[in-house]
């Protein structure tokens, strides 16, 4: 079995993390816990992630996101570094949130797109949270890695898994293809598994990097919110997810018994998981 291990900010360091965050909005702690745990592939572990609050001005930011690379570690670590604080130097951020996440998945694309010399010819998706002084959440993504949010203990998915299969059109429309080979997921031009990504040069053409956003308020009714990549997504149900992190009310111990179940259901990828408990 894999080793099982949780990761601080520094990714390359193991060890435990449980962090807190206070919620304006919100009576006691907001608290959030991640791991990742290398899947069987014979490559480095390309998931990377941000888990954190800061304070801008009067606000309070908690910033969480799961970035899945594929053909490499390069993307993801440079979203790591730089796509939250992108979104961040918006100007129009505070009165269009939408609006600047939107331009800043698109500057952080060229940016990558600019440097494939240095960066290599990999990609990653994304999905980012963001929430503001505890009561307003702001989800964007591209590819399948997954936000879920528990409100009433009801499942509900904040983001969307772009497939090739669900995006075909689009592909086709701008000259590429979708292969649906015997035994195998749907691909664009027979590469790739997800039809929205970062990087990816040589399928740029054919593939989309601008991102689905929805938002919510937090209320009382809303518990948990959590990110994982699709090594844990294409093995558990979303409520199922839901259940497994609002009976643990330790928000660390939740996403390794998330990432824990997912390797008894022979998960084999990296997987990343973040569970934030709001109360």
């Amino acid at each position: 079995m894999d080793r099982l291990c949780c990761f601080n900010a520094s990714y390359s360091r193991i060890r435990s993390a449980l962090n807190y965050g206070k919620g304006r909005s919100h009576e006691g702690l907001i608290k959030y816990g991640f791991c990742l745990v290398k899947g069987k592939a014979n490559h480095p572990m390309e998931d990377y992630h941000v888990a954190k609050f800061v304070q801008i001005q009067e606000h309070e930011l908690g910033l969480f996101a799961i970035y899945d690379g594929h053909l490499g570690e390069n993307v993801p670590a440079y979203l790591q570094k730089h796509l939250f604080s992108n979104i961040l130097k918006e100007d129009e951020f505070w009165v269009d949130p939408n609006g600047s996440i939107s331009k800043a998945y698109e500057k952080t694309d060229q940016a990558i797109l600019s440097h494939s010399s240095d960066l290599g010819r990999g990609g990653s998706t994304a999905v980012n949270a963001i929430l503001i002084n505890g009561r307003r959440l702001w989800v964007a993504n591209v590819g399948d890695s997954r936000a879920v949010l528990s409100r009433g203990g009801e499942a509900i998915q904040m983001s969307i898994d772009h497939e090739p299969s669900t995006e075909r059109g689009i592909i086709e429309n701008k000259g590429g293809f979708v292969s649906n080979m015997p035994g195998d997921v749907p691909r664009v031009n027979g590469q790739l598994a997800v039809s929205r990504a970062f990087g990816d040069k040589s399928l740029k053409s054919h593939l989309r990097s601008d991102p689905d956003i929805q938002d919510i308020i937090i209320d009382a009714n809303m518990d948990v919110l959590i990110l994982a990549s699709d090594g844990l997504w294409k093995v558990m149900a979303n409520q199922e997810a839901v259940d497994i992190a609002r009976r643990i009310k330790d928000p660390l111990k939740a996403a390794k018994q998330l990432i824990t179940e997912a390797l008894q259901k022979e998960s084999k990828d990296d997987i990343s998981c973040i569970v934030v408990r709001f109360r």
